[in-house]
């Protein structure tokens, strides 16, 4: 699959997820649906920053988080401030995958902990996995968080049972 149709892919599925992130009520920051749960800004603030992590993943070659210092997450403090993060995140996965070659694509790319490799395949599989299949993974723990705080689903893939049409 070409980086136009990655783009395309994606522009859907950040579509969608907007839809919901501007959903998120404020005023359930910190509820959960069970104790080893996030907290809902913790989700929320997850999914707002995945997007961004491609340009550093195109541009090494691993991450090792053993080394204690590779990620601090995101402070938003209001629905406003979790949109304008996601979509800043968005631009700047967009305007790096626009400008990523096959070539570099096809390179390897590691996940470790230490000496533990977690993972390593070529970049463009951990695009699809550790990006936007993680990224929908974590919007549908989102729908179901949104659903226990009785605020309407979106439609994603076909009509939720608040929304009867499907997304354009």
């Amino acid at each position: 699959m070409g980086t136009h149709a990655l783009v395309m892919e994606f522009d859907h599925e950040a579509k969608t997820t907007r839809r919901m992130l501007e959903r998120v009520p404020e005023d359930k920051w910190d509820w959960k649906p069970h104790e080893k749960s996030m907290t809902m800004k913790q989700l929320t603030t997850h999914i707002a920053e995945m997007p961004g992590w491609l340009p550093m993943m195109l541009q090494t070659k691993e991450l090792d988080m053993g080394a204690g210092n590779y990620f601090e997450p995101a402070k938003v403090n209001n629905r406003k401030e979790l949109v304008a993060l996601f979509d800043a995140n968005v631009a700047k996965m967009r305007e790096a995958l626009a400008g990523a070659t096959d070539e570099v694509m096809k390179e390897n790319w590691a996940l470790r902990n230490g000496e533990t490799v977690i993972f390593s395949q070529p970049k463009a599989g951990v695009l699809r996995g550790m990006i936007v299949n993680h990224l929908i993974h974590h919007r549908g723990q989102l729908s179901v968080y949104l659903r226990l705080n009785d605020v309407p689903v979106p439609s994603i893939y076909g009509p939720s049972a608040d929304e009867q049409s499907a997304p354009s």
